[in-house]
């Protein structure tokens, strides 16, 4: 998978305030590419971008709930307006959402929808009002940050170590939904030049994984995947499942 000279290309980054996120948009500010910093909280997203900024990084920073439709559209209207198009997309805001009201067998359908909105119907949501700027690029990309709990064939696995991860009625399928999806805008986008992929950043120390799993990678690793995928050249993967070893099993 190499890389296409980035020159001045937009991408924009969901959940970019801290955790891999953050590490994406400062991946892709240091290849000189001009990054929209989005997330729900002012206070966090104001803070990114400017340590971003000090770094030498062309970065805006946007309010952007992925569960919010204003906010949502707002944002596509910012870019539309500043920057007129976006070249990378990259959804990787999300919830974990509260484990123990996700046992399948006890599950807080409250609690699992909110999962499903945020890791699934909000990236849809972004998706689509972000594409008419990314039909304006001559290299764009979507990338959906996803899991290895998202893997079917893993968590099937009696041997893989995903077993010992508790049962989960909501961020497992969401993220099992998520790779789904990413097949279906790849297959409608292909014809249009649009190359959309999944990937597991892997187990990264962020807040999300901290104090539940043991965990050995930095978020930086983990928003490397994510990263290469934004880059890819014209001839690159789409429809496709990575980490940072290859292709993970659906």
């Amino acid at each position: 998978m190499g890389n296409d000279p980035v020159g001045q290309r937009i991408a924009l980054v969901t959940g970019a305030n801290k955790g891999i996120g953050f590490e994406v948009a400062a991946q892709l500010a240091e290849l000189g590419i001009t990054v929209v910093v989005t997330a729900r909280d002012d206070a966090r997203r104001q803070d990114a971008a400017a340590r971003l900024r000090e770094k030498g990084g062309q970065v805006h920073e946007v309010a952007l709930d992925v569960t919010d439709s204003s906010t949502v559209e707002a944002a596509a209207r910012y870019v539309d307006e500043r920057l007129g198009r976006l070249d990378i997309l990259v959804n990787n805001a999300g919830i974990g959402g509260d484990v123990a009201a996700q046992r399948p067998s006890s599950a807080d359908l409250d609690m699992v929808r909110k999962v499903f909105d945020t890791n699934y119907f909000g990236v849809i949501a972004v998706t689509n009002a972000m594409l008419p700027l990314l039909r304006r690029s001559a290299a764009p990309r979507i990338v959906n940050v996803t899991s290895g709990l998202g893997s079917l064939t893993n968590q099937a696995d009696q041997d893989h170590y995903l077993v010992n991860v508790p049962a989960m009625a909501g961020y497992p399928p969401a993220k099992t939904a998520l790779n789904a999806l990413t097949v279906q805008y790849a297959k409608e986008l292909r014809a249009d030049g649009i190359l959309v992929n999944a990937i597991d950043p892997g187990g990264c120390d962020t807040d999300f994984t901290r104090g539940r799993f043991t965990v050995q990678r930095t978020a930086a690793q983990g928003a490397a995947v994510a990263v290469r995928l934004a880059t890819i050249p014209a001839d690159g993967p789409t429809g496709g499942y990575f980490n940072e070893s290859g292709t993970v099993a659906w």
